[in-house]
């Protein structure tokens, strides 16, 4: 009679969507002092970053590329209106479309933000080479599932 084998199962700490997910989570506490000042949260701040890269985009295509659902970015830039940082306008070509412009403050905390990154690596004891580094191995796994 042959021994029956067991088998565990997997550990948490060893699982790569874990180590993700929670480093993940790490770093958007992180990012929520960093931002405590300018009064944003984190995705409020991936929405800013979207639109200090290109103004004028509508509310779909921010969705499209901080890649999450229009109706989840929808109420975020509804905040950011009533906090003055964009303004919603109807385009003028497809009416129904919306699109999101900064404002003049909006624009302006562009300036508040141009340390972010060191901070960011200050914060997590990272260097910028490493930063680098990270930021390839998690681009090229990312794009591996497009």
């Amino acid at each position: 009679m042959s021994e029956v084998e067991t088998k565990s199962p997997p550990l948490l700490d060893l699982q790569l969507c874990f180590a993700l997910y929670s480093t993940s989570r790490a770093i958007t506490r992180v990012y929520a002092d960093l931002l405590e000042d300018l009064d944003l949260t984190y995705p409020q701040y991936l929405v800013m970053l979207v639109l200090w890269e290109k103004d004028g985009l509508s509310v779909q295509e921010i969705a499209d590329r901080l890649r999450m659902e229009g109706a989840t970015a929808t109420p975020l830039i509804q905040r950011m209106a009533r906090m003055g940082l964009v303004e919603k306008r109807r385009s003028s070509v497809d009416e129904r479309r919306m699109d999101v412009l900064l404002t003049r403050e909006g624009r302006d905390m562009g300036a508040k933000v141009l340390d972010m990154p060191e901070r960011l690596g200050c914060a997590l004891n990272v260097s910028n080479e490493d930063a680098h580094q990270l930021l390839d191995d998690i681009l090229a796994l990312r794009d591996g599932f497009a």
